[in-house]
């Protein structure tokens, strides 16, 4: 089988070359897209072409949208943002690897094309609307493949993440990029409204229903119809209307509050939580047949914590639009500023980035943001005091506040909760150091294998998305 590469790094264009050439395939190169052109116009028998985004006489993003391409093609670019991942995946990439790329995963692709298989190429070209959704981390990444996979479906996705990580984001992100794009996008937090008044706001009320109500009024299911709607904070929904939700999910259609007529809707149903679901399903708090009917496509987000490498890049995206939205010049990020806006925990996650970033914008009295700077902003005018930190002592930090904002009279069984903090990230690390292999996280953490499968099943973490 033959591969082609496109691409204008000469070091890519050989390190593909020898891994591809290892696997057996005979490599063409091209660093360009006039060259890559001649070379499919002489060529019939390529089973994979390698295209980067950027290249010196186009947008690789283009070649492929106008059908130059009839084969798999994995696209290769520096972008870290979700919107390059998206638009790669509807244009009918197979992949998208963002660069540096683990060359295992290579591997694997040219696996998946063996025996040839053709794919469709989908012709139309989307617009991207690129929100906060930057991320270099590998967690990141994984989470852009799946939400570019099922951006145009009508698939319901269950959006799991720490307040503040971007889950409306996300949720409107995957509207926008599908096909009901240009209708409504309706959101609701079901834990800001009051329970006696949730029902009629997600499914309506006829005139007279209830006191007050002194004419008909659709609900947030009908206001979708045709579009999206979005359920936030679905773990804190009164079990009653979790019945009522369930049986609206199932049969297509809704009875207002009050009325004996249905009504059968077309909506797209996305929802999201900060909540462990599968521990409220064991309380008794949250429906487990409605959670499995939410649950079709799950997407969990990383906190900032999770994915330190990604602060950098986020900071001085937040500070050029903070610059940009007061009308001003962004002062300039000094090296130890960004080094300790890395190391800060962000209980806040990406709305909390958002807003140093945004009061640094506006009160920094310099044209550089300096170290000094952030430790004001932060609260934090010791800002060295972490930096020959021990774990143990990390850890002593860390439980010290996690214990005050518990509050140490109602820290009732601390072990377990500990454990429910720590075990879920290691597992992470342990899953990205080993690619995946149960075996080798086993080995690594010194534990029976079927203990790790227990772990990986409570907390919900997929091991194949760490292939």
């Amino acid at each position: 089988m033959k591969a082609l590469v496109i691409d204008d790094d000469e070091g890519i264009r050989w390190i593909l070359d020898r891994v591809l050439q290892e696997e057996g395939l005979e490599v063409l190169q091209a660093d360009c897209l006039t060259e890559a052109k001649a070379i499919l116009a002489a060529q019939t028998d390529i089973g994979i072409t390698f295209l980067d985004v950027y290249l010196p006489d186009g947008n690789g993003m283009d070649f492929l949208a106008e059908g130059h391409c009839s084969m798999p093609v994995v696209m290769l670019t520096a972008e870290t943002t979700f919107g390059h991942a998206a638009e790669a995946y509807r244009i009918g990439a197979m992949e998208y690897l963002p660069k540096p790329f683990d060359l295992d995963e290579v591997r694997q692709l040219i696996q998946r094309v063996r025996p040839e298989k053709k794919i469709q190429q989908d012709q139309s070209k989307p617009v991207i609307k690129d929100g906060l959704i930057i991320g270099r981390s590998q967690a990141m990444q994984q989470m852009f493949r799946t939400l570019g996979r099922v951006a145009e479906s009508d698939l319901t996705v269950l959006i799991t993440g720490e307040s503040g990580t971007g889950k409306e984001m996300v949720a409107r992100t995957l509207h926008d990029l599908s096909h009901r794009a240009d209708k409504a996008f309706v959101a609701i937090n079901t834990a800001a409204i009051p329970a006696e008044l949730l029902e009629s706001e997600l499914f309506g009320h006829e005139k007279g229903a209830f006191t007050g109500a002194d004419k008909a009024r659709e609900g947030r299911f009908e206001q979708a119809d045709g579009g999206t709607l979005f359920l936030d904070e679905i773990g804190d929904m009164p079990a009653a209307l979790q019945a009522k939700l369930l049986r609206v999910l199932e049969e297509g259609r809704v009875q207002r509050v009050g009325g004996s007529q249905y009504k059968k809707l077309n909506v797209r149903l996305l929802a999201a939580t900060h909540q462990n679901l599968m521990q409220s399903i064991d309380k008794g708090k949250f429906r487990e047949d409605l959670y499995y009917r939410l649950n079709v496509i799950p997407v969990q987000i990383p906190a900032l914590r999770e994915r330190r490498d990604d602060i950098p890049e986020l900071a001085h995206h937040l500070l050029d639009k903070a610059a940009q939205d007061l009308s001003m010049t962004a002062p300039i990020l000094l090296d130890d500023a960004i080094e300790l806006l890395s190391r800060h925990d962000w209980p806040g996650n990406v709305r909390e980035l958002r807003n140093v970033m945004h009061r640094l914008a506006v009160l920094t009295p310099g044209a550089s943001i300096t170290l000094s700077d952030v430790a004001l902003a932060l609260g934090n005018t010791n800002n060295s005091q972490h930096e020959e930190e021990t774990l143990a002592q990390v850890v002593t930090r860390t439980t010290r506040q996690y214990l005050h904002q518990l509050g140490y009279g109602k820290a009732t069984d601390l072990h377990a909760n500990l454990l429910e903090q720590v075990e879920p990230p290691l597992l992470i690390l342990a899953l990205e150091r080993c690619n995946g292999n149960q075996l080798r996280v086993a080995d690594m953490m010194g534990l029976n294998r079927n203990t790790v499968r227990k772990l990986l099943r409570k907390y919900e973490i997929d091991p194949q998305s760490f292939r």
